[in-house]
């Protein structure tokens, strides 16, 4: 699998105006959040960290440009029962590793062989997407 990194905040702000949504110095923000940060954040991990350097973002703004990304194709939202959506900004085909203990989310970039993208089976259910959630405790916490 080839792992395609986010774009930069600014190829984003491209992006973002190229599909007509508006660029405002809050969607920037969360743009710079996001970028290079592997840990699949929330929306309220990525609200707590721009609104240190812009106190009057709301939630509700970082949950809608968030949504939009995911809209977009530039984030994958997860729900990988942490209890919150996370957002990934590799939409490439992968799996992940969830930690009991801590919920921390990483990316496992493997194949399973035996697990394929059927596009013929005997339920006639069109598969579009696989990914398998790995539960278990990260080395972080096995270590404390």
């Amino acid at each position: 699998m080839v792992d395609r990194e986010m774009r930069s905040p600014d190829q984003l702000v491209t992006a973002f105006r190229a599909s007509g949504r508006k660029v405002t110095p809050q969607r920037e923000g969360i743009f710079r959040a996001l970028h290079d940060d592997p840990t699949h954040p929330t929306a309220e991990a990525v609200h707590a960290r721009i609104v240190v350097d812009m106190p009057s973002v709301s939630l509700r703004t970082v949950y809608a440009t968030l949504h939009e990304l995911a809209e977009m194709g530039e984030l994958h939202q997860l729900d990988v029962g942490t209890g919150s959506a996370r957002f990934d900004p590799n939409v490439d085909e992968h799996h992940h590793l969830v930690c009991d203990r801590c919920g921390s989310v990483q990316d496992l970039e493997t194949e399973f062989p035996g697990v394929a993208l059927a596009e013929d089976n005997d339920f006639g259910f069109a598969v579009d997407a696989t990914e398998i959630v790995f539960r278990g405790t990260c080395r972080g916490c096995q270590a404390a």
